[in-house]
């Protein structure tokens, strides 16, 4: 592990990459406890420990997610569990070769005097945490600023401020021997049109690299995880695949440093469907410099968690699920998915 205060650039560099291989992506399985609570609820199952280890080991164990599954974000409680044969999370990982992560950052909160928006929370004891993940064998880490599109929202001292403690995560995580995923999300709720959330993006994108920039991050050793350009869930005309692919790549060229190795979209409120055809159109029509992949979390589980249902005679036709699903992000990676490969379960 790097000395405090002088990051290892290579390290950095490596992970990063094998994070952003050719065909595979993220599986962000990083949701708090009472967001985990949520899913098992609508389920009709209790939220404990227990079934929320059993669910994640079922996507951790599922045979052939190695070949599309690069990493996998886990929550604190995740980390430190036991699988039922006694190994560690991350162990089980890591004998797979997958890269085992962790999400940092403490939760979106309120902003002071800044009605509507919010800043994350979590720098104070963030260097002692990453530390102590590192040791606990993660490699990467995550951080989530969310800004919120609205009349007259964002304003600029929201948008700067997330920024900010942005680049002060990823500066405190590279010295720790921790790749930063970098996610600024321009949230999708809201009645905003494609255009309305390319300014914001766009706006959004450029005080973060500046910020980054500021403090001396190391661009090549950093992963970022944005939102897609998309219209509101409840905009009045909803942009097209085509058109969300186009002007994504649009303002990602005119933001993101070629420097940066990879580009590992957050799915937000999109359905499985949805998630995997954006992916596959921008790397149909060509991105840029950098890897187009995937950081998904309900866009590759939730066919899993209802297939699984809290019942362990469901878990093969879980895992099979989840892999079929990783697949198919996979064939996104190349841009070779097509709607028809939905149907498709034979393994490959």
């Amino acid at each position: 592990m790097p000395v405090s205060g002088c990051m290892d650039r290579e390290a950095l560099e490596a992970t990063a990459r094998a994070l952003a291989a050719p065909g595979k992506g993220i599986l962000a399985a990083d949701e708090s406890t009472p967001t985990m609570g949520k899913r098992l609820a609508q389920l009709g199952l209790p939220n404990e420990p227990g079934l929320r280890r059993e669910f994640r080991e079922t996507l951790f164990t599922a045979p052939g997610m190695e070949q599309h599954i690069s990493g996998v974000i886990l929550f604190d409680e995740t980390l430190r569990q036991a699988a039922s044969d006694g190994r560690g999370m991350a162990e089980i990982l890591e004998s797979q070769g997958v890269i085992p992560g962790i999400k940092v950052d403490g939760g979106a909160h309120p902003m002071d005097d800044a009605p509507g928006e919010k800043l994350t929370a979590g720098l104070n004891d963030l260097a002692e945490r990453c530390a102590e993940y590192y040791e606990l064998g993660a490699r990467f880490d995550k951080w989530r600023a969310v800004i919120t599109v609205g009349e007259g929202l964002p304003t600029s001292p929201c948008v700067q401020a997330n920024a900010d403690a942005l680049a002060d995560y990823a500066r405190i995580s590279q010295e720790a021997g921790l790749v930063p995923i970098v996610e600024p999300e321009v949230l999708m709720d809201g009645t905003h049109s494609i255009g309305r959330c390319y300014e914001v993006t766009e706006c959004t994108l450029n005080r973060v690299f500046s910020a980054l920039a500021d403090r001396g991050v190391h661009l090549p050793g950093i992963l970022l995880k944005p939102n897609m350009v998309i219209s509101a869930i409840d905009a009045a005309n909803c942009a097209g695949v085509d058109e969300v692919a186009s002007e994504t790549l649009r303002c990602l060229k005119a933001t993101v440093p070629a420097d940066v190795p990879g580009i590992m979209f957050l799915s937000g409120g999109q359905s499985e469907v949805e998630a995997t055809a954006h992916l596959n159109t921008m790397n149909a029509q060509g991105g840029g410099p950098w890897e187009l992949s995937f950081s998904y979390g309900r866009a590759l589980q939730q066919s899993a968690l209802q297939t699984w249902g809290g019942d362990a005679a469901n878990c093969a036709a879980a895992q099979a699920v989840f892999v079929q699903r990783a697949r198919l992000n996979g064939a996104a990676r190349y841009g070779r998915y097509a709607a028809g490969m939905e149907s498709e379960w034979t393994n490959r």
